[in-house]
């Protein structure tokens, strides 16, 4: 899996390529990234790839030329364009699951006020990572990449995919470790039984109870995905 990451910050991403999954699955060549100034491409001799709103209106907006140029000159016949707005679709595990099956994504990370509204006939696909307002579009890109690249084949062990949250609409279970007793808190006995099918049973109720009390709304999808 190849991520081609368009913004005009190259160097936000640093450190996130140095790190943790995302450093062993480069090193171990498992997925690739590339980050693109798109600035590179722009013509203004100041190289500016911003400009004020045609018709007025308060702050400045991406340009179309340089980012265009930019996804033309790296855009592979693999390539899937994802725009990062907080106009798009909010992006969850589905999404996570369904881009994992792509040999290329490209990323366009937004700033100001966003972009030409021209843009968007030149991609594939709108995300928002939730309904709030970022500087840039640069997290976002590295919270796709991040969920993403774990379900890519031997980024991570394949059981620590099994029954994670939001898997069948429902949060994971809870989870202990030693030691066995702290502070007066104990490991509940179920998972000390040795008993496997009964700590898979208890585990699917901890999973259905969690995703009721903490996240209702899913737990309705729960209820409907049942059916």
């Amino acid at each position: 899996m190849t991520f081609k990451i368009l913004t005009i910050f190259p160097n936000f991403f640093d450190g996130f390529k140095q790190y943790s999954i995302i450093k062993n699955a480069l090193n171990n060549n498992l997925i690739k990234i590339e980050v693109i100034n798109f600035r590179d491409f722009s013509t203004d001799k100041h190289k500016k790839v911003d400009d004020y709103q045609i018709g007025g209106g308060g702050g400045m907006v991406l340009s179309i030329q340089p980012i265009i140029d930019c996804l033309r000159q790296i855009k592979t016949k693999d390539s899937k364009v994802i725009l990062l707005s907080p106009q798009g679709k909010v992006f969850n595990q589905t999404i996570s699951q369904s881009l994992s099956k792509e040999k290329e994504i490209i990323l366009i990370c937004g700033h100001y006020e966003g972009f030409d509204e021209r843009i968007y006939d030149y991609i594939d696909m709108e995300i928002s990572i939730g309904d709030f307002i970022l500087t840039g579009g640069e997290i976002a890109a590295m919270t796709i990449i991040d969920s993403v690249s774990r379900l890519i084949e031997n980024v991570i062990a394949k059981q620590s995919l099994e029954t994670e949250s939001f898997d069948d609409c429902l949060l994971d279970y809870p989870a202990y470790t030693k030691p066995i007793e702290y502070d007066n808190k104990k490991v509940p006995d179920i998972l000390l039984s040795g008993n496997h099918k009964e700590i898979t049973k208890w585990r699917e109720e901890k999973r259905i109870a969690n995703t009721k009390s903490k996240r209702p709304d899913l737990y309705e999808k729960y209820l409907a995905f049942k059916k």
